[in-house]
């Protein structure tokens, strides 16, 4: 089991169990039970997927270098020029040099907030933390907002994430896989695949003969098989079980071989080509999570050996993928940590390390009628703060929604009937949509 721990003692499981209901994510069966207490409120053909990068990378070693600073700022990696016109990035990026003009650089993103939970907590929501209220993360919003097919879940996270569902309430959490895929195999979802040589006919002889699927499944529940929870009260959860579509779209291996080639072997990759699979079969709101990048000490060898490989195999993959299944222009896709990385280079270890640092960061936006191939905003000479007016994370929150065709100055209201506006300091960004 893989664990990535932030410097606050914040840690998490890469493989988390899926059965317990909490106010993050929950089993298919506490999923659907919950889900029948909301109202689905819209319609779209818009579909999000949220790349979240816990740890806080580098923003100047990855998508804002600065090759004329002082050695004290600039790191060990050179810029590389990308299939854009004078738009550069990191030499560790290569892949994603190569498919630049498929999503916007925001540049110059800052904040105030450089604790790993606060700052992650306002990237997932686009609205700065306040201790009286919770508010709900662009997954449970998208979940609120859209109608999705019968046999789906609306919101998956892979294999768990920080998105939220605040005030809105556990209805709208995502539905977490638990698990990774891996590369060619049928991929096992607690709720959605059936194990124990279990088979759908015999699911559905069991299902006719019995009212109560707790009894109907009592033997397995001892094995805390995959339908531990169902009640009567669930028929969704069966019709989801035996739908060939949900198990389906969960199925990597069902992926023909030139398409999948497309992605590494690596649990990122494979994720990615997971989170199109299901925006394709219908799936509303995917979130990813690519966690490791804490880099206090030993920076570049971190980097440079472990997480831009990955990022770049998998993010490129996603893109290129997205675009070839024509999804694209239909998903909004949305790449950020929670925070960047102090320009200056500290002295922890032989070759150094950055800490965290709110006032200048990168986002990535992509997809959703959003325009790629440009750099939005700029950062000064050492990476140290906006050069001018910076951007703010409710300002990609805004762009955001609206590229998923959401208003972001919508009014909810709490169970206490307090109005609430979905983005409450953050004003879409033109140049995104130009």
């Amino acid at each position: 089991m893989t664990i990535h721990k932030t410097c606050d003692g914040a840690s998490r499981r890469d493989f988390l169990r899926v059965g317990s209901l909490s106010a993050a994510s929950f089993s298919l069966a506490g999923y659907l039970q919950m889900e029948q207490a909301g109202a689905i409120e819209a319609q779209s053909n818009k579909s999000a997927i949220f790349i979240d990068l816990p740890g806080g990378p580098s923003h100047i070693d990855t998508f804002d270098l600065k090759p004329n600073a002082s050695d004290k700022y600039r790191g060990k990696f050179k810029p590389i020029k990308t299939n854009v016109p004078g738009v550069e990035i990191s030499e560790h990026l290569p892949k994603l040099a190569k498919c630049a003009d498929k999503f916007a650089i925001l540049r110059g993103v800052s904040h105030t907030l450089a604790a790993h939970r606060l700052g992650r907590e306002y990237v997932n929501t686009g609205t700065k933390p306040l201790p009286s209220l919770e508010y709900p993360g662009y997954g449970a919003v998208v979940t609120k907002e859209f109608e999705t097919e019968p046999e789906l879940p609306p919101f998956v996270s892979i294999p768990n994430g920080n998105q939220r569902s605040g005030f809105l309430g556990i209805q709208y959490s995502p539905m977490n896989t638990g698990r990774t895929p891996v590369a060619g195999q049928p991929f096992n979802v607690r709720g959605i695949t059936i194990g124990n040589g279990m088979t759908v006919d015999q699911i559905e002889r069991r299902h006719g003969l019995l009212k109560d699927l707790d009894t109907t499944f009592q033997h397995i529940e001892k094995d805390e098989q995959l339908l531990v929870g169902l009640n009567k009260f669930n028929q969704k959860a069966f019709n989801m079980i035996t739908s060939p579509k949900a198990r389906e779209a969960f199925d990597i291996s069902r992926e023909s071989p030139t398409f999948a080639a497309q992605f590494d072997a690596e649990n990122f990759s494979q994720s990615c080509l997971l989170a199109i699979r299901l925006v394709e079969a219908g799936v509303r709101f995917v979130s990813l999570s690519l966690g490791g990048w804490d880099t206090h000490s030993d920076n570049f060898t971190k980097l440079s050996e472990t997480q831009l490989p990955k990022l770049d195999a998998g993010l490129s993959a996603l893109y290129m993928g997205l675009e070839q299944k024509g999804l694209l222009d239909s998903t909004s896709v949305m790449c950020t940590g929670e925070f960047g990385r102090t320009p200056k280079i500290n002295t922890r270890s032989a070759e150094g390390g950055r800490d965290h640092y709110p006032r200048c960061m990168f986002m990535l936006m992509a997809g959703g009628g959003m325009s790629g191939g440009q750099v939005i905003g700029e950062s000064d000479e050492t990476a140290s703060g906006p050069k001018h007016e910076g951007i703010k994370p409710d300002d990609a929150a805004a762009s955001f929604y609206q590229s998923l065709g959401i208003d972001p100055t919508k009014e909810y209201h709490t169970d206490t009937g307090r109005p609430i506006t979905l983005v409450r300091d953050g004003s879409v960004i033109p140049q995104l949509f130009s």
